[in-house]
């Protein structure tokens, strides 16, 4: 009779008396562990628990049966998770070389700490903004951009038709330019990464470039036939939103600049964001449409050439931010009319998060430190709210403004918070902690704002 596959055999009796014997020498020796190490303990120092926790209290639902649009989303999720949460517990980079565990380990790709995550000390968030200005004839609209932090500590504030520069490094306030009423007032401002450069939009659809540490216009770009609300550089390169809904790509170190023209908005581009890698452009209108862009798959002067094109807001999408640890996610938030942050996966468009403020979102600023999302509101509160990420609870709530936050901005070292409201105040706030005790890094105060520009006035 055949046996089944798989079935038991017994053994013979004579298998059985050729099996060898373990000795009791035996036996002390196998329970002594090699010189190496015979045991894995795992190690759980690059574990985010964060999102650990936020995922398991997803799942603790019973009998819940996932809708569509979950199964959907989770796989675009995975997608935005950092580098150092796909790291397999037992996997070789190439075929292991037999010289034993430890060397294995010793070139284990690091885990980056350079963002810290819950575990570390919590800290103090002050209430309060260490520094109050006056800012008088701030333009009270959320389609433009009034406001900008350089890498070289240089705050830019735009208040009517002109434009003064904050140093923060020597505590001094300078006027930068001021324009005719034919011209202006000025619509947008944005620094060039060398921190030396700036870009000026305005009304009179012109954008102008210049040279802070000389106060020189280098040059004008033209292209637009409205208000240029929205720049954002990337190297040499710079895009321009306008009222006339096109973004325009300059390249600035060539003569004839105008190298692209992105058209897929109805109504004027009042938001534009590069994305850390200089990849993708993320723009938002004034149409309540969210586009994003991708740099090698644009070619010039051809319609309609967005990477996706997201249709899910019900405001004005000005506010924008790409998150600096996480370089395929990006926040965005729209006005009264919608209330909310979205958080998307840039490669797939697919939505990750949303979350309900109960007031307008003017603004929006990763923390460079920690995984936090600072966010700035109108009506009722006028508030800064703090975000902890992934979990997106709110950590934190800034009062002290008396009308809608429109404009954030971070200096260089990523410790301070300038905000402008359309009260006529620039805020100072120390709300993603304190900088190095060296003195080289701090952030000065500008006492030197404290002249006809920008009244001292708390």
């Amino acid at each position: 009779m055949k046996k089944a596959f798989g079935s038991p055999q017994t053994p013979s009796i004579s298998t059985l008396s050729r099996r060898p014997k373990i000795t009791r020498p035996l036996r002390k020796q196998l329970a002594t562990p090699t010189q190496n190490g015979d045991r894995f303990i795992a190690n759980r120092s690059s574990v985010d628990f964060d999102w650990a926790r936020y995922l398991v209290n997803k799942s603790n639902i019973i009998g819940k049966k996932p809708s569509k649009e979950e199964y959907d989303r989770e796989p675009a999720a995975s997608l935005v998770m950092d580098s150092s949460k796909m790291l397999r517990t037992l996997s070789f980079s190439r075929k292991p070389s037999g010289q034993g565990l430890q060397s294995i380990y010793s070139e284990a790709p690091s885990v980056d700490t350079t963002v810290r995550t819950s575990r570390s000390q919590s800290r103090n968030i002050p209430q309060h903004a260490v520094r109050t200005l006056d800012a008088p004839d701030l333009v009270d609209d959320n389609h433009l951009n009034l406001q900008d932090w350089s890498d070289s500590n240089i705050l830019s504030i735009a208040l009517g038709n002109a434009v003064y520069l904050c140093d923060a490094n020597t505590s001094t306030t300078s006027e930068l330019l001021t324009v005719d009423n034919d011209v202006g007032p000025v619509s947008s401002v944005n620094w060039a990464p060398d921190g030396k450069h700036i870009a000026i939009g305005l009304t009179s659809s012109a954008v102008q470039i210049w040279d802070s540490t000389c106060n020189r216009q280098l040059r004008s770009l033209k292209g637009h036939h409205g208000r240029v609300g929205s720049l954002s550089w990337n190297d040499t390169i710079l895009a321009t939103g306008g009222r006339d809904s096109s973004i325009i790509i300059h390249d600035v170190s060539i003569r004839n600049s105008n190298v692209k023209t992105y058209r897929g908005h109805e109504q004027e581009v009042c938001g534009l964001k590069w994305s850390l890698s200089g990849q993708q452009l993320a723009s938002g209108g004034s149409d309540n449409l969210l586009h994003i862009w991708d740099k090698s798959m644009s070619s010039s002067n051809v319609r309609n050439q967005y990477l996706h094109r997201i249709d899910e807001h019900f405001d004005a999408v000005r506010a924008l931010a790409w998150c600096p640890f996480q370089h395929n996610l990006l926040a965005s938030g729209r006005g009264l009319a919608d209330q909310s942050i979205k958080l998307w996966n840039s490669l797939t468009g697919a939505c990750l998060n949303t979350i309900d403020t109960n007031s307008s979102v003017c603004a929006l600023l990763w923390n460079r430190h920690e995984r936090e999302l600072l966010s700035s509101h109108g009506y009722s509160e006028n508030q800064l709210t703090l975000w902890k990420y992934p979990s997106m609870a709110k950590t934190a709530e800034l009062t002290g403004h008396t009308s809608r936050v429109l404009h954030l901005a971070q200096s260089p070292d990523g410790y301070t918070v300038a905000s402008a409201g359309a009260d006529e105040t620039l805020r100072f706030w120390q709300v993603f902690g304190n900088p190095d005790t060296s003195e080289s890094t701090k952030t000065k105060e500008p006492e030197g704002i404290l002249n006809s520009y920008l009244m001292h006035i708390r």
